[in-house]
């Protein structure tokens, strides 16, 4: 074997070792009532499914962070999205809408204080957002329709693309927890997920639990400012509307709070296996 032909089977060698970035196979925009929005910036799914053999029913619509103005889609969609495969669930990336600097918080506005998780009673009706302002609450208000269409969507084309209709829900993400949150309240029969689940997302929003609310599963970390606070909050709301809640506050880890390798040396990084044995239990898998 010369050296040419050797190098270029060593180079394919090589390109089969590199994990290949997951490619969504379907891509939807979804209906908007706001026709200031050009095509590019319409809210949209993209479409990850399992492959057949392994594929066990269940759906999440990943809602990403970004606090309203961008969206975290590689880590909050791309690698949470190949994750989900690989255990036979769908994943679906929500693209919704965001605050692209059009309204801005009052001028002269004070942040409030950081309230720490000791203190959620300063969060009335697990309301974290830090500031309100007309436009910014009209953003969520739109993002949450989104994932009402988003929902909608998935429940039309269940079974093209083998989902079962009643196991389908949410995982958000930061700010998309509080989206996440906000559609489960004002969505109607067809939009309504068969659970909830936030990571590090409190709501933004004053929050009323449904008659029918879902199952909630919380996780976060203990130490972080506002969020932990919120979530405690939120858990008791849906508690004292006698729903079913479960909370997860890790007290240890560092840096983003995004999926973790495994490697036993916090239990932050463990919440993408609690997810899923949560999911086990409440028997969405």
């Amino acid at each position: 074997m010369n050296l040419e032909v050797f190098m270029k089977r060593f180079a394919f060698f090589c390109l089969l070792l590199v994990p290949m970035t997951l490619m969504a196979q379907k891509q939807y925009f979804l209906p908007t009532g706001d026709s200031s929005m050009g095509e590019n910036e319409k809210p949209m799914i993209e479409v990850y499914l399992p492959k057949e053999d392994v594929a066990n029913g269940c759906a999440i619509v990943l809602c990403p962070g970004g606090a309203m103005r961008w969206l975290s889609w590689e880590s909050d969609v791309v690698k949470m999205a190949q994750f989900l495969n690989e255990r036979g669930i769908a994943a679906i990336g929500l693209r919704y809408h965001l605050n692209k600097g059009g309204g801005q918080a009052p001028q002269g506005g004070q942040m409030p204080a950081m309230v720490d998780v000791t203190h959620p009673e300063r969060f009335p009706q697990a309301d974290a957002n830090p500031m309100h302002f007309a436009y910014g609450d009209s953003i969520i208000r739109l993002a949450a329709q989104d994932a009402n269409a988003a929902i909608r969507m998935v429940r039309e084309h269940a079974d093209e693309w083998h989902i079962s209709k009643d196991k389908i829900g949410y995982l958000g993400f930061s700010a998309g927890g509080g989206v996440a949150v906000a559609a489960t309240m004002s969505a109607k029969a067809m939009e309504r997920p068969d659970f909830l689940c936030t990571n590090f997302g409190p709501s933004l929003m004053p929050v009323t639990v449904p008659a029918d609310a879902p199952p909630l599963l919380i996780m976060t970390r203990v130490d972080h400012p506002n969020v932990a606070a919120g979530l405690v909050a939120l858990f008791m709301e849906w508690k004292k509307a006698g729903a079913n809640a479960e909370l997860h506050m890790y007290g240890d880890g560092k840096g983003p709070y995004e999926l973790m390798a495994q490697t036993g040396e916090t239990t932050t990084e463990s919440w993408s296996s609690q997810l899923i044995q949560w999911l086990k239990a409440k028997r969405f898998l």
